[in-house]
């Protein structure tokens, strides 16, 4: 059955995510902070492009949330319009990348007014999220997973529920982790061949015929570094925000995460000596 679905947040993935469902035949009610990319979507596909979170909502019978982080999920919930126009009833998914212990806060929150939140985090880049082939981690119910499950097969193949609602956000922030310290790796290791006089288009195709390769080596490498285009997509920042949360996810259950810690401050480090740049770049500031 085909489904009204308020859609909030068309950024880099919002938007062909987005896409994806419309493709699907579901009704769309999009909103984003800047009214010109509501606009754009609506002309290019059908949908109705809205004002405002709460214009948004209005008749949506599930709302997707893509937004940078808790804060803006959070801000754009619980504001007055948009809080009420939430209807008992509703479910919403929240496809940001949120931290997992304020996503189970605000669940409880909105559950004492007949509204359910799940998390459906996704991996996979804008290139996926084109094709509709992106990894989903959901966090929620058996009986939620089945009534979004038709959504969130138009935007990913392969979808894995994670437990409860919150634990698709804690998989997500550990994922990113471990691609981070990977990306890391990867670069500290091209910078040292580079030196002694190894060719880092050579030493990119040994590694991915060897144990040392990763995403980074296999996607990012010589599609962006070695390239020069450093446009994958996905900003340094929400790298950098995302170690952060499974670092702060450690620390609140007790675990010691030494490398966790070192990953995270090189990442702030290079978010505060740039702003705006893709997190391929961290192949040029390192």
């Amino acid at each position: 059955m085909n489904t009204t679905v308020a859609f909030i947040g068309l950024g880099a993935m919002g938007f062909p995510m987005a896409a994806r469902l419309a493709a699907a035949g579901h009704a769309l009610r999009v909103f984003d902070i800047v009214p010109a990319t509501a606009a754009r979507f609506a002309a290019e596909r059908p949908a109705c492009a809205c004002t405002s979170p709460a214009h948004a909502l209005d008749g949506a019978d599930i709302a997707i949330t893509m937004l940078p982080s808790s804060s803006e999920v959070e801000s754009t919930l619980l504001s007055g319009e948009a809080s009420a126009a939430l209807r008992s009833g509703t479910t919403i998914i929240d496809m940001s990348s949120s931290e997992p212990m304020r996503t189970r806060a605000l669940a409880q929150a909105l559950a004492a007014r007949g509204v359910t939140l799940v998390d459906a985090p996704v991996s996979g880049g804008v290139n996926k999220a084109r094709d509709g082939s992106l990894a989903i981690m959901f966090g929620g119910t058996e009986e939620q997973l089945a009534r979004c499950t038709p959504l969130l097969s138009a935007m990913g193949t392969k979808i894995f529920r994670t437990g409860e609602v919150g634990s698709g956000h804690a998989m997500k922030a550990l994922n990113n982790f471990v691609s981070a310290a990977g990306l890391v790796a990867a670069v500290e290791a091209l910078h040292v061949g580079e030196k002694f006089g190894l060719d880092p288009h050579v030493m990119t195709s040994i590694l991915n015929a060897s144990t040392g390769r990763n995403n980074t080596t296999e996607n990012k490498v010589e599609q962006f570094m070695l390239s020069g285009k450093f446009d994958s997509g996905f900003g340094l920042a929400l790298m950098e925000k995302d170690v952060g949360i499974a670092v702060k996810l450690a620390e609140a259950l007790g675990v010691a995460v030494p490398q966790g810690k070192s990953c995270h401050e090189l990442w702030a480090q290079a978010t505060r000596s740039t702003k705006g740049a893709d997190h391929t770049e961290m192949y040029r500031l390192l």
